[in-house]
């Protein structure tokens, strides 16, 4: 009897082992696919990003207990920086506005045009609740076909890698990443991220929270109030 018990303990040990050791390469693999399908298709100089596209920046909050968010700063910079070198025609910002007192689209908005950003050709999109969301309504809301997403190059890779798999010529110009601890934080967060990524577009099929009418993208050198 104690003979069978020790040889059904091993047999658990090797199942839970191979199980493990299994999770672990998928979740590998779901992270490196992403990295994978964006190789060739990110840039780290301006001049480097494809013209005439449209920009999609991604959103976040501008503060995190009271300081300001890097995250958010280096977005508005790179976006901007992107307007100045004529790089895109005009720039969706994409967030969360979950209540009239979170709103990331109009900060990011109002955070362009104090960059130079012409406000008439920053467009807000509110229901970017997640990456999946904003680039799928980009899409089919925005009836946008080439992008250059903006933010840092964590998003970037897995936007690309969405974008992609829904039929869209993409590709992301990097924001500065952040360092330190929240820098760490963020990619730990990421490679569950990745995994949600994955499962969503090869399994899952899953589609954006909010869709609605078409919006009409503006044109630059067009009239309109700031």
């Amino acid at each position: 009897m104690t003979a069978g018990k020790g040889r059904w303990r091993r047999r658990l040990l090797w199942g839970g082992g191979i199980a493990i050791l299994g999770f672990l390469v998928f979740v590998l693999g779901c992270n490196l696919a992403a990295k994978a399908v964006a190789t060739g298709r990110l840039h780290d100089n301006v001049l480097d990003v494809p013209p005439e596209r449209v920009a999609v920046v991604f959103g976040t909050t501008d503060t995190v207990n009271g300081r300001e968010n890097l995250y958010f700063r280096y977005r508005i910079d790179a976006a901007a920086e992107l307007w100045r070198t004529g790089r895109v025609c005009c720039l969706i910002v994409s967030g969360d506005n979950r209540s009239r007192y979170y709103n990331e689209p109009q900060k990011m908005r109002r955070a362009l045009v104090e960059a130079g950003v012409p406000g008439k050709l920053i467009v807000c999109d509110y229901a970017g609740l997640r990456t999946l969301d904003t680039v799928v309504r980009a899409k089919e809301v925005f009836d946008v076909e080439k992008v250059v997403f903006v933010s840092q190059r964590f998003q970037n890779e897995r936007a690309v890698y969405i974008a992609q798999a829904h039929g869209m010529d993409a590709c992301g110009y990097n924001a500065r990443d952040v360092e330190g601890q929240a820098g760490w934080r963020t990619k730990i967060r990421e490679i569950g991220a990745r995994v949600k990524m994955w499962l969503d577009v090869n399994i899952l099929g899953t589609r954006p929270r909010h869709l609605g009418k078409k919006v009409k993208l503006p044109v630059a050198g067009g009239s309109s109030d700031e």
